[in-house]
């Protein structure tokens, strides 16, 4: 019984947290999806990403010949002269499926090495923080116990009842 009510306590605990947490909306990208086979040469990067925001959290997906291609981050000036000489980051791991993180407001370079850039295969992306939430209206009754009521105390409820009827139910 008393393992029992120490799980309905920790389960209690995590979906309260979990009602508190912010919305975190990280996007997941698959470079070149909707324009060919992924991160490949004869595709214009530029246009794919032109209608995409990056925003810190998300991450770049790279999918490609393993035998042909490779994912390296450069400069500028190596980006703009498809120079492979010297990347920043190689994020090459060898399977073809490569997940680059976006986690720095900063502008990203990318090309694949062997000659392959000058075919097409660099992208440059710029990495900016996520726009603010829009702001709520203000109540219209002005009394801070709705604002709690529908925000705090409302979602503990909900929470509690639905453990006690897991509690009830196990028992």
């Amino acid at each position: 019984m008393g393992r029992v009510a120490t799980l309905v306590g920790v389960a209690v605990a995590l979906l309260l947290a979990a009602v508190m947490l912010p919305e975190v909306a990280a996007v997941r990208y698959m470079v070149g999806a909707g324009m060919g086979n992924g991160w490949a040469t004869n595709v214009n990067y530029t246009v794919w990403a032109q209608d995409k925001h990056f925003y810190n959290g998300d991450w770049l997906f790279f999918v490609y010949d393993r035998n042909q291609l490779n994912v390296l981050e450069v400069n500028e000036t190596d980006y703009e002269s498809c120079n492979s000489d010297h990347p920043l980051v190689n994020w090459t791991r060898g399977a073809g499926r490569d997940v680059v993180p976006l986690n720095v407001t900063r502008p990203y370079y990318f090309i694949s090495g062997k000659g392959f850039c000058y075919g097409g295969a660099k992208l440059a992306v710029n990495v900016e923080n996520a726009p603010p939430p829009p702001v709520a209206s203000p109540e219209k009754s002005g009394s801070p116990a709705s604002f709690y009521g529908g925000r705090i105390v409302l979602p503990t409820v909900f929470a509690v009842g639905a453990m006690w009827d897991a509690f009830l139910r196990f028992c």
